[in-house]
């Protein structure tokens, strides 16, 4: 499958939401209820003002024809640490390296500015994510209600 990996701009913002909330949706259908419905929050509505202006970039994969079919973001906790947020494939198109290329642009960033452990936080409804970060390297840490953690060390 033809991909790229850009940085947000905001032509995309529409139909990244649209990824967003198809995601969402699929990922939630063994929710609980009270977690089924997909939210927008303040941070999807305004990825320069949460993501751009604090110099964390928020990635898109983008087809063929120029639709954006995953999302990418992370938080900084620390100089050493980041966090992994709007990790989101649309559902019809997992399982074809498309998030292994969004990961791949997360850790080469990471390694570049000096950060030495990548964290993962999901529902564990989400089906196959802990397989997912498992086979791209990620240990688990800890359960926490209906959240599991995961994390890599990176090297050099």
């Amino acid at each position: 499958m033809e991909i790229k990996i850009i940085n947000y701009e905001a032509k995309y913002r529409d139909d990244m939401l649209f990824c967003y909330l198809s995601a969402k949706d699929a990922a939630g259908r063994n929710a609980p209820e009270n977690f089924r419905a997909p939210t927008l929050r303040d941070d999807l509505l305004d990825i320069e003002k949460y993501y751009i202006s604090k110099g964390n970039p928020f990635w898109l994969a983008i087809d063929r024809d120029d639709r954006v079919v995953g999302t990418m973001a992370f938080t900084l906790l620390n100089n050493e640490e980041l966090r992994l947020s709007r990790f989101f494939i649309k559902p019809e198109l997992k399982r074809r390296g498309i998030g292994g290329r969004l990961l791949d642009q997360v850790e080469n960033f990471a390694r570049q500015t000096g950060v030495k452990r990548i964290y993962a936080r999901f529902a564990i409804w989400y089906e196959g994510a802990d397989k997912f970060y498992a086979a791209k390297g990620f240990d688990y840490r800890r359960y926490d209600g209906h959240l599991i953690t995961m994390s890599k060390e990176l090297q050099g």
